[in-house]
């Protein structure tokens, strides 16, 4: 009888979408096949702090975790235990010198969405630790959610994205007046104000005028320093799935209807919110083939591995494709799009999950074929 792997899935973490990731997590750990996997429940505060165990999640969505655990970092006490690099070691915070490993897992399950998780700090921390993890690897991570790198990478592979510019917090700060300027100059009304660095929406802007363009510079630099103008695109919003590590595959094309004037977080999570999420979406063959191909191009262009969501935007009046982002956690409750897209493409929820960690076993064994001492 083969031995059941243990899943590390990590969530919550210090970011506007903590809330968004505790859901993730608990539809996951729901879902996974208990018959082949062992779940070790990690979780992140809003201040930082690690807890491990079956309550975490609880602890985290209550608001009101205590410290129980931490990651060490004691080197002689992991040495002398014969430790492996490959194991995370969480041991209880006030009983250091007597620790013992609580939380000893084979791969790892990030869903910590936004900073401090999506950008390639949490997937450093596991390749430091030679731990296989579900997902893009740092690089893809870190531009995943810098969406101003993003988009220079996307314009220098040829992809089709929205004109955009960089804020800088200090630079609104410094010079108000002339930073909305400048916006107005290159996009006029209306336009798009975005923190570079969030996911879900968080402190995204549609600015219709001045005033609302002022104020929308001052809640983006709440959530980021750098911060993102665009061009307001007139166009359905399309989303397609990844799957896939060298090989990316695609699912079929899901189509967001908001009932407010943009999908904001809101529209996203109020469940009063009515947004329509039509899973396929109804386009011509040629259209969906397009979108494919969009979205194969920016995953490869990241350099992405295990998943990501690709949204675009269908521009009404030209029927052109336009590039908006790529998510490298995407939502992954049950009912968020990136799972629904492929239930309708025939891939249960449970299934996806044990080929997401699959993927990140054969990517952690292809990274092993790497040479890492230099021979003539």
């Amino acid at each position: 009888m083969n031995k059941k792997l243990r899943v590390g899935l990590i969530f919550g973490g210090k970011s506007g979408e903590h809330e968004v990731s505790l859901a993730s997590a608990q539809s996951v750990a729901n879902a996974l096949d208990k018959n082949k996997f062992d779940l070790v429940m990690i979780g992140v505060t809003k201040e930082g702090r690690w807890l491990v165990g079956d309550s975490a999640l609880q602890q985290l969505a209550a608001a009101s975790p205590t410290p129980l655990l931490k990651i060490s970092n004691d080197e002689s006490e992991t040495a002398s235990r014969g430790i492996s690099s490959q194991e995370l070691i969480l041991v209880a915070a006030n009983a250091i010198a007597q620790s013992s490993p609580l939380g000893e897992i084979d791969v790892a399950f990030p869903l910590i969405h936004g900073p401090l998780g999506e950008d390639g700090t949490v997937q450093g921390l596991l390749e430091l630790i030679d731990l296989p993890y579900v997902g893009a690897g740092v690089a893809a991570s870190a531009v995943g959610m810098d969406k101003a790198l993003m988009k220079a990478i996307f314009r220098a592979h040829d992809l089709p994205v929205a004109d955009w510019i960089v804020i800088l917090r200090s630079e609104f700060e410094r010079q108000p007046e002339e930073t909305i300027r400048r916006i107005e100059n290159a996009f006029g009304y209306p336009c798009f104000i975005k923190p570079a660095n969030l996911g879900s929406s968080v402190g995204v802007t549609k600015a219709h005028h001045w005033d609302e363009l002022t104020q929308a510079l001052a809640n983006a630099a709440r959530y980021d320093r750098k911060i993102i103008a665009e061009r307001a695109i007139d166009g359905r919003e399309i989303e397609c799935s990844v799957l896939g590590n060298d090989d990316p595959v695609t699912s079929v094309l899901g189509e967001i209807v908001p009932r407010r004037e943009f999908y904001d977080y809101a529209a996203k999570y109020d469940a009063n919110a009515e947004t329509e999420l039509i899973v396929p979406a109804d386009l011509p063959g040629d259209t969906i083939r397009r979108a494919q191909e969009i979205a194969v191009r920016a995953f490869r262009a990241i350099d992405c591995s295990g998943m990501a969501r690709v949204d675009l935007f269908l521009e009404r009046a030209s029927d052109r494709l336009i590039l908006n982002e790529i998510n490298t956690i995407p939502g992954f409750t049950s009912v968020s799009m990136y799972p629904r897209m492929w239930e309708k493409s025939g891939i249960a929820y449970p299934d996806l999950i044990e080929r997401l960690i699959q993927l990140a076993l054969d990517r952690h064994a292809e990274k092993k074929k790497n040479q890492t001492t230099y021979v003539e």
